[in-house]
């Protein structure tokens, strides 16, 4: 790996944006700022429920929110999106999304450099599925992970042995704007839904900017907007 700048360094800021779908996970930093977030979170996740259900989720959401926060990650959400036809037979997928920041030695503006150093490292392990991409930000490396597993009697509906099939899609976006790259990971267990992630992964990696977004008016109407990213030397509203 490249050698890391001083611990002291904090990165410059990066934007993008979440598709609709996606519910933010509580990192804020104080245990009483989490605690109040999860309240909120829950609510708006389990919108039919009451506090039967709010109660003990919003304590499991505060510490996971703290776990993934002491990770590193600086923003996590869990996209819910409904399958099947209403009724009995509706159900759920639902999958996990961070991003992460991490120090990468580089030169401003050399973000090919460090992208061709991510590409030959995990193009070393060959369960990797890795690929070159050409983001409206600049360079990145993406790498797909399916691994299966084996669930035990105990924890499966049917008391038998069953096969478990989950994808892991991660991608690696070098800063220009300093020596850090973004890494943005999404996860689920529902991977007959694969293509339908893989879409809004995709598209949210098309929203990254190392520079302040503008949200523009459509066809001149007021309330009416759409995210642009930003252009070097532009800078806007993010709403």
């Amino acid at each position: 790996m490249l050698p890391a700048p001083p611990p002291s360094s904090e990165p410059p800021p990066f934007w993008f944006v979440a598709p609709d779908g996606f519910y933010a996970l509580p990192l804020d930093d104080s245990a009483e700022e989490r605690a109040a977030a999860a309240e909120r979170f829950v609510r708006g996740l389990y919108v039919d429920g009451d506090e039967s259900v709010w109660g003990p989720a919003a304590p499991y959401y505060a510490g996971l929110g703290e776990l993934m926060g002491a990770q590193g990650i600086s923003y996590a959400a869990v996209g819910l999106y409904a399958t099947g036809e209403e009724g009995a037979g509706r159900g759920v997928a639902q999958a996990v999304f961070t991003s992460a920041v991490v120090p990468t030695d580089q030169a401003a503006g050399d973000t090919e450099t460090v992208a061709q150093g991510v590409l030959a490292v995990l193009r070393s392990d060959p369960h990797n599925d890795v690929r070159w991409l050409d983001l409206p930000c600049g360079p990145a490396v993406s790498s797909v992970t399916l691994t299966k597993y084996t669930l035990a009697p105990d924890v499966t509906a049917t008391g038998g042995p069953e096969e478990l099939l989950t994808g892991q899609t991660q991608v690696h976006v070098p800063f220009p704007t300093g020596p850090f790259t973004a890494v943005f990971t999404l996860f689920t267990a529902f991977t007959e839904y694969w293509r339908e992630f893989s879409d809004l992964m995709a598209e949210l990696l098309r929203s990254v900017s190392f520079v302040e977004p503008m949200l523009v008016a459509l066809d001149g109407e007021d309330g009416d907007v759409a995210y642009l990213p930003g252009e070097a030397g532009v800078s806007g509203s993010a709403g």
